[in-house]
Parts: C-alpha cells; structure tokens; sequence
C-alpha cells in the first residue's frame, strides 16, 4: 500500500512546475524529482511518506515550535544538575585546583576525588596564586574561571593552549557578528513569507522554505553566505598572522634524516659527506636513533618497583614489616577466603626491581643492535638547514642531490631530509615503525576504520537495527515531546562523542613519530567523521555512507527506495539540528567537566592496583596530555551545523554561539585544572584555520541545493550562489596552497633552550646539563643515575587534581629536601613535559603501565 501511494504521489502534476514554465525533461527520473521538490505545494501524504522513510521519523512530527522549547527546558534543567554534581564532586575532590595530598577516607567520594588535608600540604601549596585566592567557595570556580588571565595559562599551560584558546575566541566573535545578522535581517525575511501559515508555534515560519520562490529578498539569503564566508576568512587570517608574528623569531639548526642505511653507524662518514657535498656546512653533532620501544617499557617497570621498595621501606621503618597481596584482584577481594597469598612487600618489590633492572640492562645492551635508519644532524647555522633542506626538497622531482666522495656508500639519494620537530613532540618509541611496515600498518587500519564507518556511521544505524525487533514502537506511539525531540539529539550528541574515539585511536595504532602529526591526523579524520555523521548524513536522511553511495550513484534508486529530497529542507528538519545544538551546549559541556570516561579508567586502575604504593603511582599518572586534535574537531562540526544552517535556518545560530562561549569556558577549565601542559608544533593551529573555511563553504552549497531546486538551475540566483561557491573553493584551495612551504620547527630553539626539557622525570637530573644537541636522544639511553633516597610517608592525591601531578615521575626525597623539591617543581612544571608513557586522553594504552 505505501510504494502505491509514493508512486501516485510522484505522479502527481505539479503546479510549481507547471508555472515556472520548465521544459520537461525527457527522464523520467529527472520529472519526478523536480515534481516532488516543490515546497510550494506540500501535500500531507508526502510529509507523511516523508517522515516514514527518514530514520528519524518521529523526530520530525509536527511539534510546537519544532520542540525546541522543550528541549531547551530540558537540557537547561539537566546543566544545571550537572554543574551542581560536579561542584560537590570538586569540593570533595581537590583544594581548589592545586596539588591535594589527601588523608585516608573509605567512602566512594574519596575513593575516585579524595578529600584535601590541610596538614600535609607542602610549602608551594600552602601559598597559592592570585586565580586560586578568589576560588574559596563552592561555585566561585566560576567567577575564577572567568577571571583568568592568559598569562596564567600560558606559564602553566604553555603557549599552544593560549593559541588554541585564542581561536575559540576568533571562532565566538565570529559566532557573535553571523548571529547577529542571522537573527536581524536573514529571520525577519523568512517571517516575511507566508508558506509556512501563520501560527506562531509553527517552526517553519523561521525557516528559508517560508519564502516564495518569487520573492526577491531570496537574493540576500545568497549574498549574506558570501558575506559569512568572507568574514570567517577574515577572522581566520587574524588568526593566523598572529601565529606567524610569534614564529619569525625561531628556527631550527637540526635536520632529521630517514632512510640511511642501518649498516652505517659511524657518524663521521654523515659528517664527511656533508663536508664535501655542502662546503660551506658545518656539522656540530650527529644523533643516531634506536629502537627503544621494549628498553622504554621495562625502564617504566623497574622505576615503579624501586618506587614501592622504597615506599615499604620506609613504611616498614615506622610500622615494622608490611605484608600485602600481590594478585591483581586482592583489592577486590580482599577477603581471607579466596586465598590470595600475603608476602612481604619490602622483599617482593626488592626482587620485582632487581629482575626488572636485569631486564633493562639485558636490554641496553643489546640496543646498540637496534639501530634505525633515522638521525638527527645539527648545523652551526640555521642559513645552512635551509640550504640543505631546499636541496632535498628537488629530489622529489627526479633530481639528485649534491654528491661526495663516499655517495655510494651513504646513499643520500634515498635519504628523507627534513626540520627536524621538537624533542618533545617526538615519540621516540614510535620511531621503530618505519618505512614500508608504517604504511603497510597505516593502510589496514584505515581500511578497517573506513569498513566500519562505512555501514556504522550514524546513530540513525541502531535506530533502525531497534526498530526491526519493535524495540521503539512503543517509545514512537508515546508522541512526547519529551522522548520523540530530546532522546534522539541526545542519542546524536552521545555517539558524536563516542564514535570520534575509534578515529582517535586508529591515528594513536597508526604509530605516527611526533605527536603533533598525531594530533592534526585526529583533527582531520574526526572533523571528516563529525561532518557526515552530524551533519551531511542526518539532512539526506540517511543512516550510513553505504547509503550514502547507494543514493549517490545508482539512477534506480529514487524509484526503489522511500528517501524523499524534500527531508533535506523540511521545515522542521532544521529544529532538529538546532536542538542538537542546544544538547551539545548544555549537556555536552557540562559532560566534559565531569570527564566521567576519565573517572571510570582511573577508579579500574585503583581496583587493580596491588598495593598502596601502586595506587599512589596509578594517581599521579593519570594526568593526561590535551587532546587537540579531538577538541579542535568537534569544536569546528558544531561551528559547521550553526553555519551551515545559519542562512536556511537562523535561529540555530544563538545557540551556536552558547555552544561556542561554554565550550572555551570548559577548555580553560580542564586545560588549567585537568590536563597536563602540551607542547605541539604549530602545524596542527594552522590547519585548523584552513579546516574552518569548509564551515561557510557548507552553508553555501546547501543553499546552491536549495535554489536548484526550489528556483531552477538556470535561475540568476541560482547562478550566482554556484559562481560565489567556485571562486570561494577556489579562494580557499589558493590559500592553502600558499602555505604548503617547507616549514621550520617552531616548538624549540636550539641556542636557548635548557637540555632538561627532554626529560620529564626528575630521576634524570643528572641530564640537565646536557648539551642542546643531546636533546634529541631518547632520554631511556642518556642512563641517569636513580635516586635511592626513601620515600615520604604515603598521601593520597585526589583525581581532579591529576595536572598538578607532573611530579608523578619523580622520586621523593625525606625531610626538607622533599619540601624543596615539590618547591621547584610546582615552579618548573611548564617545562616538564608530559609523561611519554601516558599519551591517551581518556584510557592507558598498553604501554602505559603493567
């Protein structure tokens, strides 16, 4: 009965048609589609089919308003709750932001937060900063928050969490001026129509399909998206001449080198050859690289048994000989009835840290085995980098480099020549995947990724797979604003959020060398991944990239298939998006604060933990690095919908805007309190300006969409909003292309920078003195000498509190050293970089502890 009425629907005249006076087209396909795009004339049989065939089909039944208010009711009540569960939480959690040494408690609060102990703080957090004055109460984290200066991130948080926080705010002045006129001269227009009826419940009357095609003012809709394109340019030009002004004054003197064959591991045949290919080059130190991937790990391992030795040594001290259980479950079952064995834990940890350190020096020895074909050269002058690198850059072109006496033994025309990055956004266990074994890796992880993006896209997939078994047949008779407007946005936003990680990790599998590329390789994929799964998809009515090419490309498929073009430009198919918009402001944000993934991993690795002293280790390791690549993208697909929609829908773009404000409210939030400092190459800051444009340029192709259909392909506007997209695609590629230039590390300065920046524990101090160009060397090899002083008497530190924990590395000292040291460290601990052993954002990975 349904495909007889979709065919006597199709084959309906239509008086749109009829007097705009097209010539038919000798398709039959073509007719029906032109016939069956028409807003003028909507019958309520094909709204009906309309909303049957779209996968959100009781999403878009006729509500008041779209259910906007209700969903706004709703996520406003839920924000608040949130804000409040996560106030308390804090509270109890950490001392307002700083390092919590905690006393015991065996309530669950404490457990995951602890509770701050005033007696056991040490001198640096017994005198806090002016931001940490003014949080003394139980919300005033707020007001704090708002009063931050950048100053106070950048010398905690370094200067990539300043650019970052720096584009939010390009992004919400930007935000601001679209609203604006959005919401003064685009939804006044759209009020303006009549197509839509009068009722002031009715969505659509905001909407762009509540416009007469015969309506002149349909030219301000194409004009204001040219407008919005040049604005973001604009914006994201500001932007970026900010970034380049701060990078004139750094320059890199050191070359990586791939590819040299493994066989050579003399470095004066690198320096010869570069004496005679390049006379005028002066090498002052070469780097050999080595596959250090296992010597890292068990350097990981025999540091946390030494750390527990000296914890119940010092225990053992006080209290006498400590007894503990070394199974992985006996904190969880710690009853006497399951058996577990009690040993001694001074003597346990004694003989783990003596098999490990066999192990390790085992291991070191053999290293010298493990060469790489990789390694780091530094010049006298950075003028010669530059030579050098140009050289390099013709051999893509079938030149060859310079040539010397030993060419045939060095092989330079296989070398890969580039700045080398920042010695700590290399991740210098990764460096053993290499050459063909790197692509060959790369390549299967992303055709697995894309198999499983290819039929798993959207959350409309499990809709639909509930569905076949009734599952929400009861929920879709229910008609609730409640369940048919909220939970479905919900459900979008939740594997939003989710569905991103898989993308994450297949970038974090994929083995990159520095974390910068790591980052900006998430950054890309994930934006791809949010735009269809949010956005693109979602407006087709489509559930899946398999359906996606199925409507793309077979000519059948219109006359098989239920899926209407006119779901693109219903009326209330924009109140969905903006009420997924308004889910992600409130209670997306509000869910980041909480970081329950986070949460959740940290309470397993405390069940897990065998003893007290691995407890202490799990918390001050839990800090984790900022994830720019993630939050970069999902920043930039909300900014995409409020864009895109913000010409055929324009109330979406205030919540846009809220979306923006809170989320940069978040971000300077968790980047102060909840992660530790990060240190990228601006690489990734950069791209992200490119990858902004796509935002407006979205919004024009789906009005481009909108007037083939509504006004014809061949009407002036039409063609003028086809012409704006060109030159606005090819405006944008042009700049692009402008910046594909060989690009010199900004992350460090040779001349200047301190040889201590290489090594996050305070165990290698002994390093500090170190040359610059000892810098790039894994810090595992440079064999500092681990302290054996006892640690302090144990104290807790609470989760929220983990950025402050970038002394997780160290090795305590007793007495007023200890004070100290917790001194210098709270003053160097911009510097630090993050653990390397602890680079996922919400969840260890394998290597990050055992």
């Amino acid at each position: 009965m349904l495909e007889v009425r979709y065919g006597r629907v199709l084959m309906e005249p239509s008086e749109l048609f009829e007097t705009r006076g097209l010539p038919v087209a000798p398709r039959h396909v073509e007719l029906d589609v032109l016939r069956f795009l028409q807003p003028l004339k909507e019958d309520n049989s094909t709204a009906e089919q309309c909303f049957r065939s779209h996968s959100r089909n009781s999403v878009l039944q006729g509500l008041p308003f779209g259910g906007v208010p209700t969903v706004l009711l709703i996520n406003v009540v839920l924000w608040m709750l949130l804000l409040l569960i996560f106030s308390c939480l804090r509270k109890a959690a950490w001392d307002y932001g700083r390092l919590a040494l905690l006393m015991e408690n065996d309530s669950l609060t404490s457990l995951f937060y602890g509770e701050p102990s005033e007696k056991e703080k040490s001198p640096s957090e017994s005198s806090p900063s002016d931001s940490e004055i003014k949080d003394m109460g139980f919300c005033s984290w707020l007001s704090s928050l708002y009063h931050m200066k950048d100053d106070e991130i950048r010398s905690k948080c370094g200067i990539d969490a300043v650019t970052y926080l720096s584009f939010q705010r390009h992004i919400m002045l930007l935000m601001t001026v679209v609203s604006l006129l959005s919401l003064a001269v685009i939804l006044p227009v759209n009020f303006s129509g009549n197509l839509q009826g009068d009722s002031p419940e009715d969505f659509g009357r905001t909407t762009l399909a509540n416009v007469s095609a015969k309506d002149s003012f349909l030219w301000l809709h194409s004009v204001f998206a040219l407008l919005y394109f040049i604005i973001t340019l604009l914006s994201m030009a500001h932007h970026s001449a900010r970034l380049e002004h701060r990078e004139d004054d750094k320059a890199s003197r050191t070359l990586m080198i791939t590819s040299i064959p493994r066989e050579i591991s003399d470095p004066g045949l690198i320096t010869k050859h570069f004496h005679e290919a390049y006379p005028s080059c002066t090498v002052t130190d070469i780097r050999f690289c080595f596959d250090v991937h296992k010597l890292m790990k068990l350097d990981l391992e025999r540091r946390k048994a030494m750390k527990g030795r000296l914890y119940f040594a010092t225990k053992a001290q006080k209290d006498g000989k400590v007894m503990i259980m070394t199974h992985p479950c006996s904190q969880i079952f710690c009853c006497a009835i399951c058996g577990f064995e009690k040993v001694d834990a001074e003597q346990y940890y004694g003989e783990l840290e003596e098999k490990c350190t066999d192990e390790f020096n085992a291991e070191k020895q053999r290293i010298t085995m493990k060469r790489l074909g990789i390694a780091f050269v530094t010049l006298r002058d950075e003028r010669m980098t530059a030579v050098i690198v140009k050289d390099y850059s013709r051999v893509r072109c079938r030149s060859r480099p310079q040539q010397s006496s030993i060419t045939t033994v060095v092989q330079p025309q296989r070398w890969g020549v580039s700045y080398a990055p920042a010695p700590s956004d290399i991740i210098w266990e990764n460096l053993s995947v290499c050459g063909s074994h790197w692509w060959l890796r790369c390549v299967l992880l992303n055709i697995l990724l894309f198999l499983l993006l290819f039929f798993f896209t959207t959350p409309a997939i499990i809709v639909n797979t509930m569905d076949k078994f009734n599952v929400t047949r009861p929920v879709d008779s229910l008609r609730s604003p409640i369940i048919t407007q909220f939970f479905p946005t919900f459900l979008l936003w939740m594997f939003s959020v989710l569905l991103p990680f898989i993308v994450y990790y297949s970038a974090f599998f994929e083995a990159h060398w520095t974390r910068s590329v790591e980052n900006q390789v998430t950054m890309h994929k994930c934006f791809l991944l949010l735009v269809f799964m949010a956005l693109i998809l979602p407006s087709l009515g489509l559930s899946s990239l398999d359906l996606f090419f199925t409507w793309l490309f077979d000519v059948n498929f219109l006359d098989e298939k239920e899926i209407k073009f006119q779901c693109v430009f219903l009326p209330d198919n924009g109140a969905f998006f903006v009420n997924y918009v308004i889910t992600s402001s409130l209670i997306g944000t509000s869910m980041e604060l909480l970081r329950i993934p986070a949460l959740t991993v940290y309470a397993l690795r405390l069940c897990f933990a065998k003893s007290q002293a691995e407890r202490i280790h799990v918390k001050r390791s839990q800090a984790y690095e900022f994830q720019f690549g993630l939050e970069y993208a999902w920043t930039m697909c909300i900014f995409a919908v409020s864009m895109t929609y913000s010409i055929t829908c324009p109330i979406i773009t205030p919540f846009g805007l809220l979306y923006v404000i809170l989320k940069h409210m978040v971000d300077r939030y968790n980047i102060y309190y909840a992660y530790v400092p990060t240190k990228l190459n601006q690489k990734i800051h950069r791209a992200a300006t490119s990858q902004v444009i796509v935002a407006p340029i979205l919004g024009m192709l789906w009005l481009l969409f909108f007037s083939v259909l509504r006004l014809g392909p061949m009407h002036p506007i039409t063609l003028f909003t086809l012409v704006s997209l060109i030159c606005c695609i090819a405006c944008s590629l042009f700049r692009v292309w402008l910046r594909k230039t060989p690009d010199k590390s900004t992350s460090y300065q040779m001349s200047d920078q301190p040889a201590a920046e290489t090594f996050p524990d305070a165990d290698r101090s002994t390093a500090t003195s170190t040359t610059a160009s000892n810098l790039f060397v894994a810090s595992v090899l440079l064999e500092p000498e681990l302290a054996l002083t006892p640690m302090p008497s144990p104290a807790h530190q609470g989760y929220g509190a983990m950025a402050s924990s970038q002394s997780s590395g160290h090795v305590p000292v007793a007495g007023a050293e200890a004070e100290e040291e917790q001194t210098q460290t709270r003053e160097t601990e911009l510097r630090d970089p993050a653990d390397p052993y602890s680079s996922s954002p919400l969840m260890d990975s394998p290597r990050s502890y055992h």
